[in-house]
């Protein structure tokens, strides 16, 4: 019987939109997810009824703080108060890898802030200290389907151009700050999910762009994160020489 190599990095992965919670805990902003409204009376195969989002649906969600239940991302899994008891399972799973991802909005609430958020900084701190414990490596995404709501509402998301520049802020405040603890990166989630999701990969609404051809504002969006990855990549060889980057 064949066996794995020495080293393999056997593991699982989740990421911080499914699993998180804690949404309006530690400084944290809103992200694409947490106005994301659940479809209860769509067929779960209706991928288009499911990924529908327009500018009144972002208009009630803000409306419904409170509301988790049609809004289940909010809460995810709770991950957020519970870090460490799942670690500790995945442990016991015999996980030696865990991908993850960092919420952006986390660490810069609004996306286009002057200065981090520390208490954001800090509790990925803690679930990469909690994960050494167990010799866990961790997988880190940068951005897996959670840009700040704010960059939807005042940029337009990831159609302009100014947003690279806030990825690139959040990328070498992430990487400076981890750059003893994390090793192995990913920059984005499947860029290409763009055109199947516009809204959590890409922060694009389609009636926000009246006239303008949706299809070309997708793959706009698309070239601008392919231009942010490439900048996270080198960012990321710069400041962690020995790190191990993806998308």
């Amino acid at each position: 019987m064949r066996k794995f190599p020495e080293g393999f990095l056997w593991g699982g992965a989740t990421a911080a939109n499914q699993i998180e919670g804690g949404w309006r805990e530690g400084g944290k902003g809103w992200s694409v997810s947490d106005a994301a409204r659940a479809h209860f009376d769509a067929d779960v195969k209706d991928y288009n009824r499911h990924n529908q989002i327009t500018t009144r649906d972002i208009e009630e969600a803000l409306a419904h703080p409170e509301d988790e239940v049609n809004y289940p991302k909010r809460h995810g899994s709770d991950f957020y108060h519970h870090y460490k008891e799942d670690i500790a399972l995945m442990a016991e799973m015999g996980f030696k890898v865990y991908r993850m991802s960092i919420a952006w909005s986390r660490i810069y609430p609004n996306g286009d802030d002057e200065q981090p958020n520390e208490a954001g900084l800090q509790f990925y701190d803690e679930v990469f200290d909690e994960l050494k414990k167990y010799n866990i490596e961790p997988l880190v995404t940068m951005s897996h389907y959670e840009p700040p709501l704010n960059l939807v509402l005042n940029y337009d998301g990831w159609y302009s151009r100014e947003v690279i520049g806030f990825f690139e802020k959040y990328v070498r405040t992430i990487c400076e700050r981890y750059k003893h603890k994390v090793k192995y990166w990913l920059t984005f989630n499947e860029v290409d999910s763009i055109i199947r999701h516009p809204y959590t990969t890409g922060g694009l609404i389609e009636d926000r762009f009246p006239g303008k051809n949706f299809e070309e504002v997708c793959y706009q969006a698309m070239h601008h994160q392919f231009v942010a990855s490439a900048l996270a990549t080198k960012i990321c060889h710069e400041i962690i020489p020995d790190s191990q980057v993806g998308c």
